[in-house]
Parts: structure tokens; sequence; C-alpha cells
């Protein structure tokens, strides 16, 4: 597989591009990364040096990918942090681009907005355009549990609220999935964390145990969604690559654990998300009802 990549970049820690390209590439998949910020690390940190790109920026690098001939050969168009809401008008031109050269190829949109530890972190307008202009075109779109409610104005408290939701985001869409990640509702285990991936006739569940750091991580969600990319394209089973990818970012989780580190310890865990030790079982559900 072939992926265009539009998303952050951080020269230090792991997340955006520096969280999605490894692990994309170390599962034998090529990637063209465009970077819609250069920052020193992640803005968790409460600190950081780079900027955010300008639209022309973004533009020239995809006119100059576009002018090597080569966007029909792109499978799959992966896309997360903007940083500017300009940004989205170039992201939605480069999949119009991308699918116009080859109508195969899929759009994964990860909502990058915020999470429930720190809510919204991302600047006015981008919510919006997520909501209203990207994931309406979205063949796969990963929210988190907060992103989730923030785009649909529904609360997600059970699982037939999160069923609820995500099919909003589907609704009327042949073929579109939407992936929640991080899913925390009351009527589940306490010591489990879920993802739900949801298409238009059916729903499937995984659930993994709860890793506590003593500092929430960041960039799992960007990895999430490389993740069910590169397991769900090649063969379309949405429930195969559910739990593909449960296992994969938990194998991670475990070795980040070990090292006591505050980045996901992609390197160290590379033959652990290629072939991970654990499986974690997908169940179908049906009206908020596991089967």
């Amino acid at each position: 597989m072939r992926v265009l990549s539009i998303q952050s970049h951080v020269a230090y820690g792991h997340v955006g591009n520096s969280a999605a390209v490894f692990p994309l590439q170390r599962l034998g998949h090529d990637v063209w990364a465009v970077n819609t910020v250069e920052f020193s690390n992640h803005t968790g940190y409460g600190a950081w040096k780079g900027r955010t790109a300008t639209p022309g920026q973004i533009g020239d690098i995809l006119d100059g990918i576009a002018a090597l001939g080569i966007l029909g050969q792109c499978d799959a168009v992966l896309t997360g942090y903007l940083g500017d809401q300009t940004l989205g008008d170039v992201v939605l031109r480069a999949v119009a681009r991308v699918r116009a050269a080859n109508p195969r190829a899929v759009w994964c949109c990860d909502p990058v907005i915020g999470d429930v530890d720190s809510g919204v972190f991302v600047r006015a307008g981008i919510p919006e355009f997520f909501r209203d202009r990207a994931l309406p075109s979205a063949d796969i779109a990963t929210p988190n549990h907060f992103e989730l409610e923030l785009l649909t104005g529904r609360r997600v408290r059970t699982l037939a609220d999160a069923l609820a939701a995500a099919r909003t985001l589907v609704a009327g869409r042949v073929g579109a999935i939407a992936l929640v990640t991080s899913l925390r509702r009351d009527d589940a285990p306490s010591d489990s964390i879920e993802m739900l991936a949801v298409a238009a006739d059916a729903a499937w569940l995984v659930a993994t145990p709860i890793i506590d750091f003593p500092i929430p991580l960041n960039g799992t969600g960007d990895m999430v969604a490389a993740l069910f990319l590169a397991h769900w394209q090649p063969r379309r089973d949405v429930p195969a690559a559910l739990e593909a990818t449960a296992a994969a970012i938990f194998a991670v989780l475990e070795t980040t654990l070990d090292g006591g580190g505050r980045e996901l310890a992609l390197v160290a865990a590379q033959d652990r998300f290629v072939a991970p030790p654990r499986r974690f079982p997908a169940r179908r559900v049906d009206d908020g009802t596991p089967s």
C-alpha cells in the first residue's frame, strides 16, 4: 500500500506523522509524509518551538508530488492534526486529486480535536471543519471518545450511546467506517478500555486491559488510525483489522510502560506490533448488546 499521510510532525517523541509513518513502514507500506506542523515536541509538554505550515507551503509540496505523475499509485490518504483551519481546503483538494487519479483510494480521517484529559487543544474552526466538511466525505473516521461526543453533540455513557453516535458518522454512506478509540463507558468493566468499529450494517467491539501511565501518553490515536488503515485496506475486513489494531497498540503500550518513558516506544516495540504476543477478540454488537 502507498499512503499519502498529511499531519503533524515533531522532532522529539511520537505524535502525528512521527507516530504513524514508522508503523506503516514497518508493516511494509510506503508512506509519502507531508507535515502540517514542524514542532520540537508535542504540545502536551506545555512548551514547544516550531511553526505551522501555510496552505501555500503544503499546496506546493502536494503539487510537486502530483507533478511526478504518481497520484494514481496512491492507495490511501491518512490525515490528522491540521494546526490551522486554513489547511482544511488543502487537505480536501489533496483527497479529491488522489481519488480522481485512483477511484479505489480511501481516505482515513483522524479528526484530531482534543481528549478527555485536556479538552479541545486545536485552534478555532478546526472542529467545525472536521464535522461539516471532512467526515461526511471520509471513508474511515477515527474519533476518540471525547471527539465522538463533540462531533455528534451526543453524550456517550453506554454502548448503546456509542453505537448511536457512531452511526451518525456513517449514515447513508455504503462502505464508510467509524472507529471509536479509547471508549470508556459506564456499562463496561472498569479495568478495560475499548475500541468500537461501526459500519453501515454491523458493529464490532474489542476490549483490552487498561494500562495506567503516570502522565497520559500522546500519539496513541495517531498510531491507531495508521494501524487500522494498514490492517483494513488489503482485505476490507473490519473485525480482523480491529483485532490486529488492538493487539498491536496494546503491545506498544506494554513496552512503553516497561521502559518507563513518556513517549510511545515505537522502535523498541517494533517486532511486537508486527507480531503481537497477545490477541483480543472482536465481538459483534447489536443494539448495545455484545454477541
